[in-house]
């Protein structure tokens, strides 16, 4: 039986997993002995051809691939995919103007596959780039996440900041989501946002860069477009310039898919956290990049058209749309971030979390 053959018998769509044999990528063409043992590894958050066909070559070298790219309709070896993965954000950089070469720039590392590609990826271009961890206290997951984080930057010799949510701050998410009554997401996501921005202008850093990939941007925009949420939509850009309190923010990533980075860690041997976090169930994006995958496996390159069609085509009309309409904002009494009340969001959840 071929893998192909067997993902379709398990229903396993295969542009949401890589199957690995002793960590090595395993094309969808490779016939499997009767004691094969495999690792299908989910790269999709929130989700998990012809079994005959002939066994597949890279499209640039004619060598054997490892990997099957169905939006480019080619197959590549290891060598030629890596190539591709720094070539598709060096185009993202130089389509949005993201970095110049003498840039400091900050990335914010979870110790998944995404932020840790990135930061690899940056480095081998030749870019200065440090790394941000947030200790969101999620229980084992956040000390497994962290040390992932720092394990890729002490083999790597680059500096990692650590940030401690409850240490430094007093709370973690679990207890900001039981005081607020909302979805962990909501004080994870305003949390680190504040965070991010604090740590960036604090020390120095030009730019802040995410590990936001097409999948993920692909994914909210759907979600914004279901609800025509038009100030939102006015914002999904891969740069969001600087402006007075706020760093500069890019996302390199917006070229790659999920199954693109977490293929290009298996393949440079970056160990990365798997385990997807526990307090993220039931988030609607997770929904919206089930119905993407269903939508690519039907026709590939669909979220690349979708996302990237909407860049060219429609988010300038957004933008120009709220130009003029950004509201004007004071400083918090507390810590001095910009704020259109006497508290910013972040120290309003904190004295909620403390009373």
């Amino acid at each position: 039986m071929r893998v192909s053959a067997l993902l379709k018998q398990l229903k396993i769509a295969p542009e949401t997993v890589l199957v690995i044999q002793d960590g090595t990528l395993v094309p969808d063409d490779v016939l499997l002995g009767d004691e094969t043992e495999l690792e299908i590894r989910p790269v999709i958050s929130g989700g998990s051809g012809d079994a005959n066909q002939p066994a597949s070559k890279c499209r640039v070298c004619q060598a054997p691939s490892v990997i099957k790219l169905r939006r480019h309709n080619a197959h590549f070896c290891g060598k030629h995919f890596l190539r591709l993965c720094r070539s598709q954000v060096v185009q993202a950089v130089k389509d949005y103007d993201m970095l110049k070469p003498d840039d400091k720039v900050l990335i914010a590392v979870s110790g998944g596959k995404d932020s840790l590609a990135l930061w690899d990826i940056l480095l081998s271009l030749g870019y200065q780039v440090d790394g941000l961890y947030i200790g969101l206290g999620i229980n084992d997951y956040s000390n497994t996440s962290r040390s992932f984080a720092e394990d890729f930057a002490a083999s790597r010799q680059q500096h990692l900041e650590i940030v401690d949510l409850h240490e430094d701050y007093g709370f973690d998410v679990p207890s900001a989501a039981k005081a607020t009554h909302r979805p962990p997401c909501s004080a994870c996501g305003l949390s680190k946002r504040h965070i991010f921005d604090e740590v960036a202008l604090k020390q120095g850093y030009d730019v802040l860069a995410t590990g936001h990939n097409l999948d993920d941007e692909a994914s909210v925009l759907l979600g914004n477009v279901l609800r025509w949420q038009n100030e939102y939509l006015a914002r999904q850009h891969p740069v969001l310039p600087a402006r007075e309190g706020f760093p500069k923010k890019v996302k390199p990533l917006v070229r790659l898919s999920e199954r693109e980075t977490a293929a290009y860690c298996v393949l440079t041997g970056i160990d990365y956290m798997v385990e997807e976090c526990p307090m993220a169930a039931g988030n609607r994006h997770l929904a919206y990049k089930e119905m993407l995958n269903l939508a690519e496996e039907r026709s590939p390159g669909t979220k690349h058209d979708f996302y990237h069609a909407f860049l060219r085509s429609v988010e300038p009309i957004f933008s120009a749309e709220f130009q003029g309409q950004k509201e004007s904002l004071g400083k918090c009494q507390v810590c001095s971030a910009p704020s259109p009340n006497e508290l910013c969001a972040f120290c309003r959840l904190r004295e909620r979390v403390k009373n």
